[in-house]
């Protein structure tokens, strides 16, 4: 395989200066193309117009021609990234071929073509073979290519990893908006650009908004051998970007050539070579295997192409608990080895009176549960720090068999379990070039599933899923008018669902065969959600059971249309657009719908005391109230590159855009 290298341009030093006025906006398109401009010049320096100048794209035939102005100035303002020769012919000169020229996305090469005097039939062919310089844009941001993302180690293989690598760019997680892995557990891009919050980034792949609209991470994470190079701004946007406070990223994907290519890959991480966990008698499991392949090239030669690549990630890793849990005895109710916390004392008169039914003695409001050396129980409520069986509820005796026994000496429980990880993602590209333009398709799909072993417990049997869908469909249509004007439009969708610790373990029973009270006419628990339904949440201090009590479920649909218009016009590279786009989130958020409890000890100084007579620390219900929040987004930019002399460029525009504010789309 062989490898093109890029262009030295050796020009004059340059100025180049920026003004660019962007109203605030919540989302951005970004350009999947770029510009390659110069001036034509013979041996005098002298400017050449009306010179034919072509930039073939060598991977994949497509030509594109236009001429020299009256000043010798010629522009490409839309070109797809890749690899490009460039070829000019005019008469009395020799031909002039540049090759190896490199175009990545959002960038503005500037290629200066020397004529030599001589006939036709004589070619001069610069090879590039340097970096090339980029002198007339002044956005700051840097590309990675692909050959630099595949040969960088990445635990994961996502891109977003490679962000920070850049300046101004620091990986963070505040969890303040707790952005969900919507592709597989990977990283969805919470970085700090500029000392900005996480939330302030923009992402975008082949120029459509990928941004998972209720957390802003990126929803949509490709194949890492399916990316051709990505680059994150991180300031000095041009107009056509909405105006984020922190960096935009736009990923763009390879497409098909006129060579079959592809790859097959696998990555394999085991424990061969670990030690154990220091509470695990042996070693507990972690296997991470990536696999996959890519496969594109040509269906009509110089027309039509494809692309198409696939990733399965499968991981599993073991996981090891070591909790404090209750003895036998404590279960039985003698609290002895615990009878140094019973420090409290009986609150209120109404639980005084409660406490006095179930003992069949006398309880007073202000009496202590137990002292030292407490015998009888004229002096506390427990003599010999000793629960009476008359006083432990229900629900506290049905719950036990779902805690587990010491196993580890004789108050720690040690359990192993493995978390495992079920992703698998794919696209498929197709680009044809047409009479009615370069028409492009692009559509990705990932599915993953997470199970946990353990869920919002730290005991075992309790297990939850996680369950990952994200969805991308982007068609787009660069139509080239005449030599120096160019039009793109796009139609963009995107839907990622996301169903968050969903139960798994625990169910199967019902909080009234538990021994709870429930119902809506009862002064006890009206169970909202049924398909929940089992082992409530409830936390001691050493430890946890029950099902999740605040498990979610996000649906976030975006469909976007875009427009932009380039003309070269004399020195001036003009571009007007527009994008519109609307936004909707539907949110299921089942707080605490069956209920939660949680005891510390704040009655009788004993957290499993407090279990054992039914006298939490907190109660907690919520009610099922699916959002389903909408929005519209409305944009229009004009800029312009003038370059008024070879050493002075200025870039400068204008964008207005109008966001609607987010709103309820059944009036809730």
């Amino acid at each position: 395989m062989s490898k093109s290298s890029q262009t030295n341009i050796v020009r004059p030093p340059s100025i180049v200066l920026a003004v660019v006025a962007c109203l605030l906006a919540q989302l951005a398109w970004g350009a999947v193309t770029g510009r390659i401009s110069g001036t034509v010049k013979d041996p005098t320096g002298a400017v050449v117009p009306g010179s034919q100048i072509t930039v073939l794209a060598t991977l994949t035939g497509i030509r594109t021609e236009t001429k020299t102005d009256s000043a010798g100035y010629y522009s490409f303002p839309a070109l797809p990234v890749g690899h490009y020769d460039l070829e000019v012919k005019t008469g009395g000169f020799r031909d002039f071929k540049q090759t190896g020229l490199i175009l990545d996305v959002n960038t503005a090469l500037t290629v200066d073509i020397p004529l030599e005097l001589g006939p036709a039939s004589q070619e001069v062919t610069v090879n590039a073979a340097s970096v090339q310089v980029e002198t007339t844009n002044t956005q700051m941001g840097e590309v990675i290519t692909d050959s630099k993302m595949t040969t960088v180690p990445l635990n994961g293989r996502s891109y977003t990893d490679l962000l920070a690598l850049q300046p101004g760019v620091t990986p963070t997680s505040s969890g303040q908006y707790g952005a969900m892995n919507v592709s597989g557990g990977l990283n969805p891009g919470s970085l700090s650009v500029a000392g900005q919050r996480e939330s302030a980034n923009g992402f975008m792949v082949n120029g459509g908004n990928v941004v998972e609209g209720a957390y802003m991470g990126t929803a949509i994470i490709p194949n890492l051998d399916s990316i051709a190079e990505f680059r994150i701004l991180t300031n000095n946007s041009d107009a056509e970007y909405g105006n984020y406070a922190g960096g935009q990223v736009n990923a763009i994907t390879k497409s098909g050539t006129n060579q079959f290519h592809g790859d097959l890959f696998e990555f394999l991480r085991n424990t061969d070579l670990d030690a154990r966990n220091f509470f695990s008698p042996d070693k507990g499991k972690f296997i991470q295997n990536q696999f996959g392949g890519t496969f594109g090239g040509r269906i009509i030669r110089d027309k039509l192409f494809f692309f198409g690549d696939y990733q399965g990630w499968r991981k599993i890793v073991g996981q090891t608990t070591n909790v404090l849990v209750p003895t036998q005895a404590d279960r039985d109710g003698n609290l002895a080895d615990l009878a140094d916390q019973i420090t409290g004392v009986v609150t209120g008169g109404y639980w005084a009176d409660q406490l006095s039914q179930k003992l069949g003695y006398t309880v007073n409001q202000g009496e202590p549960y137990y002292t030292p050396d407490c015998a009888s129980n004229t002096d506390c409520v427990f003599p010999n720090a000793v629960v009476p069986q008359s006083v432990i509820t229900k629900p506290s005796q049905n719950l036990m068999k779902y805690i587990p026994l010491a196993n580890s000496g004789q108050y720690f429980s040690t359990s192993k379990f493995n978390e495992t990880l079920h992703d698998n993602k794919g696209s498929f590209r197709v680009d044809y070039n047409s009479r009615l333009g370069l028409i492009s398709g692009y559509y990705f799909l990932d599915d993953f599933t997470l199970s946990d072993p353990y869920g919002s417990a730290n005991v075992p049997g309790f297990a939850t899923a996680t369950q990952g869908r994200a969805q991308m469909a982007n068609i787009a249509d660069i139509k080239t008018f005449g030599p120096t004007a160019v039009n793109e439009l796009r139609l963009h969708f995107m839907r990622t669902v996301n169903v968050v610790d969903f139960p798994t373990g625990g169910l199967g029973v019902t909080l009234d065969s538990l021994g709870f009270v429930t119902g809506p006419s009862t002064l006890g628990i009206v169970v909202q959600n049924k398909a929940i339904e089992g082992v409530p949440p409830v936390s001691l201090n050493s430890f946890s059971i029950g099902v999740p009590g605040f498990p979610t479920a996000n649906y976030n649909n975006i469909y976007q249309l875009l427009d932009n218009f380039s003309k070269v016009k004399g020195s001036h590279t003009l571009k007007f657009g527009g994008s519109v786009h609307y936004d909707q989130i539907t949110g299921h958020i089942f707080g605490a719908n069956n209920g939660t409890f949680s005891f510390n000890g704040s009655e009788t100084g004993s957290d499993w005391a407090d279990y054992l007579i039914g006298a939490p620390d907190s109660f907690n219900q919520g009610v099922q109230l699916p959002l389903h929040t909408r929005a519209y987004y409305y944009g229009l930019f004009a800029q312009d590159s003038w370059r008024v002399k070879p050493s002075l460029t200025l870039n400068y525009g204008l964008r207005w855009e109008v966001t609607s504010p987010w709103y309820e789309a059944q009036g809730q």
